[in-house]
């Protein structure tokens, strides 16, 4: 009799049915990355930044043409014009032998891409998990912190003696110089990342039993992740402006060794193409690096609504 009762009775207000939970589906619940980057994307064309982003760039070209070869200001009168250097840059026959129509100016890019990636992820790859752990152990961060903060101030150029004397080859310090000022933002900011870790999670996950790893894993990690890429961005800015200073020292191609050949050859034109080539590849590699960031944290994006933080 009881069985029957049961068997017959209306189902309880606020409980899900069997039947019921199957009819969620699965893909609006979990949105592929395509689709997320995508909605980032158009949100960002549909808000004003590209536009303003457009209109700074046209006003500092604008500031450049007029300052140079309309008012001829007395500090810019020397520099090469805006008309004069582009039409170096997009020439098929340069005058000073550098275009995008010449060979050695895609080797000279391919050469520096490849010390600054050597070095950025040699960079990221110790610097990481040094960094982890001086924020996560104290032991460490009193072994290691120290060293680390009396290496820290010291400029890359101060390196370049050691650099020859270590690295008998030429690429050698270059990317050692480069590696260097990239290692200590990577890992900087990460402990910076570790250490700004509210402490109720380590004590909240210690009451239901965690052990250090699941910490670790769990909340170290992941609450790290925003500290660790933008240290990574500004680990690429100084691996770019180290490797200039490494590259103008030791090396026969590469960016920094183009302009500062330009230099002493007075191709004025070729020294502001090596700047913006530059700094057109500076701002791809830190963009890359932001992308792969928003991926890796989408929890980021949906916490602020793409409001592009």
């Amino acid at each position: 009799m009881v069985s029957d009762t049961n068997a017959g009775a209306a189902p309880i207000a606020g409980r899900p049915q069997a039947s019921q939970t199957k009819t969620f589906p699965q893909v609006a619940l979990h949105p592929s990355r395509v689709v997320l980057t995508l909605e980032y994307l158009l949100y960002w064309l549909r808000s004003s930044k590209p536009y303003l982003m457009l209109l700074g760039f046209g006003l500092m070209l604008a500031f450049w043409w007029l300052a140079v070869e309309v008012w001829k200001l007395p500090r810019f009168s020397n520099l090469p014009g805006l008309a004069t250097v582009v039409r170096e840059w997009l020439s098929q026959n340069p005058t000073f032998g550098v275009s995008i129509y010449t060979p050695d100016y895609y080797l000279h890019i391919l050469t520096s891409l490849r010390r600054v990636a050597f070095a950025f992820a040699l960079a990221t790859a110790v610097g990481v998990p040094l960094g982890l752990m001086i924020g996560w152990s104290q032991t460490v961060r009193e072994y290691v912190f120290p060293i680390f903060e009396l290496l820290r101030p010291i400029p890359a150029l101060a390196w370049v003696p050691l650099a020859i004397l270590l690295f008998k080859s030429t690429e050698g310090p270059v990317v050692y110089i480069t590696f260097l000022p990239a290692f200590f933002a990577t890992t900087l900011n990460t402990v910076l990342g570790v250490e700004s870790i509210d402490k109720s999670y380590f004590r909240a996950a210690a009451c239901l039993g965690a052990n250090r790893w699941q910490m670790f894993r769990h909340i170290v990690l992941p609450g790290a992740l925003p500290f660790i890429f933008t240290g990574l961005q500004i680990s690429m800015g100084v691996a770019w402006f180290s490797l200039v200073a490494g590259e103008m020292i030791s090396g026969e191609y590469g960016l920094g060794y183009l302009i500062y050949t330009s230099y002493t050859m007075v191709s004025y034109p070729t020294i502001v193409i090596g700047m913006v080539t530059l700094g057109v590849v500076g701002y791809l590699s830190s963009a890359a690096i932001r992308v792969v960031g928003n991926l890796l944290m989408r929890w980021r994006a949906r916490e602020f609504g793409f409001e592009g933080r």
